[in-house]
């Protein structure tokens, strides 16, 4: 999962795990979920949910709506789609610590293995640490407009990073918690 239409998929698919919905919910939910910067439109929306249709992903059903006279299209996850769900949540290479990548995954962790999430987690702060050494030397001559956007820019990564710093210190004590409690007794 690398680009952002694979991440709106595994969103979809995601959300279609928690129950069925109709395209004008699934927007609204999808728009909450991802907080990208501008709104999922429909023009992206419906393509995706026509490949995932095509993949056998989903299912779509007309059913009537009462409130506009007319029916509308319920769309829910079939058996191949909670599959390749389950084994998108099971990845935890490079490309699920992504931006796009990491911040749907990161909606849906509930869904993975602890070990999984860990390791999703520290390489989301390894890619943040190589970013801000990247970003940390300040443009020699900008003027204070740039040097401010830099400075935010410095300060929105380290803050990311004390973040997953505390996630990851969170996920190894439960991970440590879990295996001591199903150690069996000598």
């Amino acid at each position: 999962m690398t680009k952002r239409s694979d991440s709106l998929d595994m969103a979809v698919i995601g959300l279609l795990l928690e129950s069925p919905l109709h395209g004008y919910e699934l927007r609204k939910r999808l728009n909450l979920l991802l907080g990208w910067s501008r709104l999922l439109s429909y023009g992206s929306l419906y393509p995706a949910l026509k490949k995932l249709l095509r993949q056998g992903y989903v299912t779509d059903a007309f059913e009537p709506d009462a409130v506009a006279r007319r029916q509308r299209i319920t769309y829910t996850i079939t058996d191949a789609g909670r599959e390749h769900f389950a084994a998108q949540m099971s990845e935890s290479g490079p490309a699920a610590w992504e931006d796009d990548a990491f911040d749907v995954r990161f909606s849906f962790f509930a869904q993975s293995a602890g070990d999984v999430r860990l390791r999703v987690l520290e390489g989301r702060r390894a890619r943040l640490q190589e970013r801000l050494e990247r970003i940390r030397p300040v443009r020699a001559g900008a003027d204070r407009y740039a040097q401010e956007l830099h400075r935010h820019r410095v300060e929105s990564v380290e803050r990311e990073l004390t973040w997953l710093t505390g996630l990851i210190e969170t996920e190894r004590d439960s991970h440590q918690h879990q295996q001591t409690n199903t150690t069996p007794d000598k």
